[in-house]
């Protein structure tokens, strides 16, 4: 359980030693790497550093402050024990099971094909956690719309290099940093944006969904349908980052990623051995209605998408490297 928060001593007082402890048994298998996994952006994502001295590190910022977050594994018990520094801590720890997919209700999902089923047999314990942060999901998913997932990353790495704050506690000693706050993101100028390879239209989505923040934020407590309405409400948010936010934020089973370079293409040629396009796959998942992200899920788990086969797209080399030089469809 957490500590008592009446008991602790300022924050400013304590630096090595927990704020708070939660010892969590799940009552099912739970690998805490892959559910985190699933909340990282790239193996650089400086939020995340997983399997370090038998500990996976999530750095966040909560509706109470920033949080840094150590879970182990499950023991030969299977309790899983997290330990967390920063305002966030308690707000963290109380959260923990929604993020290791204690949530995730499979109820109702019927494979409805070979492949599906055998791929869930393989994986009966497979979940979805979700956040509960909105922002959080929702500022990397804009970094990477309509660019390569190299760029992609390497844009929100140095954004939160730059302009987020170090991880609380001993996280910081290990590069753990925060994501910027709703107020920072609104101060980068211009042509910061451009130095974080991050063009005019995906910097003006980001300055306008942070100034909608609190808003958004309220919204992890709604429906899917609810949060996105908000989230395509606001210019430079469109279907594929709306579902990218409702999966990680609200471990949304029917969220699509529509107008991703490869989730159709994947989930054709697994089922079907072709590659489907936006219209054909969300004919081919009506069945599915409300958990049709679980297909697409289900099909990234088991390693059933197409051979990746060619060049790979190119990083574009119009923009400037963070450095100042200049470096070698979807919303």
């Amino acid at each position: 359980m957490t500590a008592d928060a009446a008991t602790r001593p300022p924050y400013s007082a304590r630096v090595s030693s927990p704020d708070a402890v939660r010892v969590w048994a799940p009552g099912r298998p739970v690998r805490v790497a892959d559910l985190l996994r699933q909340q990282r952006r790239g193996a650089g994502d400086p939020t995340h550093r997983l399997g370090v001295d038998g500990r996976h590190w999530r750095a966040a910022r909560t509706p109470e402050g920033p949080v840094s977050l150590a879970v182990t594994e499950p023991d030969h018990d299977g309790v899983v024990t997290a330990q967390a520094w920063g305002p966030g801590a308690d707000w963290a720890l109380d959260q923990l099971p929604a993020l290791l997919g204690a949530l995730d209700d499979w109820t109702g999902f019927e494979p409805r094909h070979p492949v599906l089923a055998e791929a869930r047999r393989r994986h009966p314990h497979l979940r979805q956690g979700r956040t509960g942060l909105v922002m959080e999901a929702l500022v990397p998913a804009i970094v990477e719309q309509r660019v390569t997932g190299q760029e992609a990353f390497a844009g929100f790495r140095h954004l939160v290099r730059r302009h987020g704050t170090p991880a609380p506690g001993p996280a910081a000693a290990l590069g753990l940093m925060v994501q910027p706050d709703a107020a920072t993101l609104q101060r980068i100028p211009s042509w910061e944006w451009l130095r974080l390879h991050i063009d005019p239209a995906r910097s003006r989505a980001l300055v306008t969904a942070a100034r909608h923040a609190a808003a958004l934020e309220r919204a992890a407590d709604l429906s899917g349908e609810t949060l996105e309405r908000r989230l395509r409400s606001l210019p430079g948010i469109g279907v594929w980052t709306a579902a990218e936010v409702r999966q990680r934020a609200l471990g949304d089973p029917d969220a699509v990623s529509f107008g991703d370079y490869h989730v159709a293409k994947d989930v054709g040629w697994a089922l079907e051995r072709r590659p489907f396009d936006d219209a054909e796959l969300a004919r081919y998942l009506r069945p599915w209605a409300g958990h049709r992200g679980r297909v697409p899920f289900l099909i990234l788990a088991a390693g059933l998408g197409r051979p990746r086969r060619g060049a790979r797209m190119a990083p574009r080399e119009h923009l400037p490297s963070p450095s100042g030089a200049r470096p070698g469809t979807r919303s």
